[in-house]
Parts: structure tokens; C-alpha cells; sequence
């Protein structure tokens, strides 16, 4: 099965469950749509269904393309460069194009920019935080699903480090959000009014972090 848009045909994949009572449609980074429902669905709904949410679909694939554009290839502080593969060095960054030897273990490079980085952006945003908390431990890992996570009960805050690769607006974003976290370890009213009282313009950054 497929699906047309755009005059490209994506592919279609179906997962039939007895214990799934409705009928969910999700694009994946590989730009497959996959449909899960009951077991007992049959094709002909399935394809009813699909074109019955043209137009949902079609802004999924787009959201997802997006996102693809956004996450491949070389990014640094909310730079995109052009990757040219070398042997003289391990990795130089220059105004438009990153010189990058094939063995270099980008991860390590990645994770060693940020911890230096990451902790000056936490030291700054403890240092003038509207409230008194306590400082936190700092962890860095990569994740997929969560930009930062605050244990309030050990004082950890963990920080995705994909947020080396965006612009610094949003790792600032995103340790304030956690350090609002050792206040109200929910998303309540007060907790929002808290990270609206540190910075700014947090909205915004949500939206547009849903692009990544």
C-alpha cells in the first residue's frame, strides 16, 4: 500500500493489534506512514481512512521532512555547515564548511564542546535565577524523546546533547525549564509563570524546537 503526495509515493505499513481499540497514523523519520489499529480492521477502511486525512497526512510528511533538513548533515550552535572529508585533521570549522576526518568520533567531540559549554549556560542561569534553589549536579547524554530531565529528589539535571548542535537561545531555554523544575516538579500554572518570570519568549521555543 501507499500513499501520493506531492507526485512522490510514500510507503504504508500496517500494524494490526487486538488489544488497540482506535486507529492511530503516524510519519516516521524514514518518511513511512504506519497505521496501527484493530486487528479486525479491514484494508478497505484502512484506505477510506487514508484518504479521508489527505490533507493531515500530507502536513505530517511535511513536518517530518522538515525535520529531516533539519537534523542532517553537520550542525554546531544552531549552525548548518558542509561536511568536506579530510585526513590532515580531525575536525576544523570554518565559515561555511566543516573539515571533518571519517574517524573522528563525533559524539566524544560533540559531548566534550558541551560540557564546557553547558556548564558556563548553567552556572550563568543558577547565578541568576529568580528564586533560591539548590545547584544541581549536570549529566549530559544523548536522548531521544526529552531535551533535558531534572531528578528533583537527587538535584540532576541531564541535558540532551543534541542541544550542542542549536542555537544557544534554546539550551538556555531548556535549563531554565529544568531548574524550574527544583520548584514544581509538574507543569502546572506556576511552574510555566516560573520559567515566564526567568526567560522569555518560551513559547516560541517550544514551537520551534518541534522542528528538530
Amino acid at each position: 500500500m501507499k500513499f501520493t503526495y506531492n507526485d512522490v509515493d510514500y510507503p504504508v505499513v500496517i500494524e494490526k493489534k487486538k488489544t488497540n481499540r482506535n486507529t492511530y497514523i503516524r510519519v516516521n523519520k524514514e518518511l513511512t506512514i504506519k497505521v496501527t489499529t484493530n486487528y479486525f480492521t479491514s484494508d478497505k477502511t484502512i484506505i477510506k481512512l487514508l484518504n479521508d486525512s489527505y490533507k493531515s497526512i500530507a502536513k505530517m510528511i511535511d513536518h517530518q521532512l522538515a525535520k529531516n533538513d533539519n537534523n542532517e548533515g553537520f550542525f554546531y550552535l544552531g549552525k548548518k555547515y558542509d561536511i568536506v572529508y579530510v585526513d590532515y585533521t580531525d575536525i576544523s570549522i570554518g565559515e561555511s564548511k566543516v573539515f571533518l576526518n571519517k574517524k573522528l568520533d563525533l559524539d566524544k567531540w560533540y559531548k566534550k564542546e558541551a560540557k564546557e559549554l553547558f556548564k558556563e549556560r548553567l552556572d550563568y542561569w543558577y547565578n541568576n535565577f529568580s528564586r533560591n534553589i539548590p545547584y544541581p549536579s549536570l549529566r549530559i547524554r544523548k536522548m531521544t524523546s526529552r531535551w533535558g530531565v531534572c531528578n528533583t529528589k537527587l538535584k540532576v539535571i541531564t541535558l540532551n546533547l543534541e542541544l550542542i548542535k542549536r542555537d544557544i537561545k534554546y539550551l538556555d531555554y531548556v535549563i531554565v525549564h529544568e531548574l524550574s523544575h527544583l520548584i514544581h516538579a509538574n507543569h502546572s500554572k506556576d511552574f510555566w509563570n516560573l520559567v515566564d518570570e526567568n526567560i522569555g519568549d518560551h513559547r516560541k521555543y517550544r514551537r520551534e524546537m518541534k522542528e528538530f
